[in-house]
């Protein structure tokens, strides 16, 4: 069946399914989420000016700036959540990246798993280390052969 004629084909279904894909879908949202929080700080601090001079008759220094406050909020709220959006999609894509190598490590782990379970329940039989013969005096002070004390010296250096 072809993509191109299959009605239930969606092409973020490919994007989905690759995390490299994935990271490059999300970093182009990304930044054009940027460009337009750009654009927005730009009109919230336009706004700020245009609604802090208008004044009507009658007012004191301070109305303006409090009808313009309720306007002013809402569009911080509108850069704030812009940039909770955009770190959202920065940490999406590195999950997503995480999930793979997760589900890659997980076959791996299994395995190492099943091995050491059979280990457990085969264990094979320890072979004695082989004494090595012993000539005198002269071998025991070669290596690790010396005194396994302090009292054993006393016999061996006097």
């Amino acid at each position: 069946m072809n993509s191109d004629n299959d009605p239930n084909h969606s092409p973020l279904r490919d994007v989905a399914q690759n995390p490299e894909a994935t990271a490059r879908y999300l970093a182009d949202v990304q930044r054009v989420l940027l460009d337009i929080g750009k654009n927005l700080e730009t009109l919230a601090i336009e706004t700020r000016l245009h609604l802090r001079k208008t004044h009507v008759e009658g007012d004191r220094w301070y109305h303006a700036r409090l009808r313009a406050m309720p306007v002013e909020k809402a569009l911080g709220n509108v850069l704030k959540n812009l940039n909770n959006l955009t770190d959202g999609l920065e940490k999406s894509a590195y999950k997503r990246r995480a999930h793979d190598e997760a589900v890659v490590n997980t076959a791996k782990e299994r395995k190492e798993k099943e091995l050491e379970r059979h280990r457990k329940k085969n264990p094979q039989p320890l072979q004695a280390a082989p004494n090595p013969p012993q000539q005198g005096a002269q071998s025991r002070n070669r290596g690790y052969g010396g005194p396994t004390s302090i009292y054993d010296m006393g016999r061996e250096s006097a």
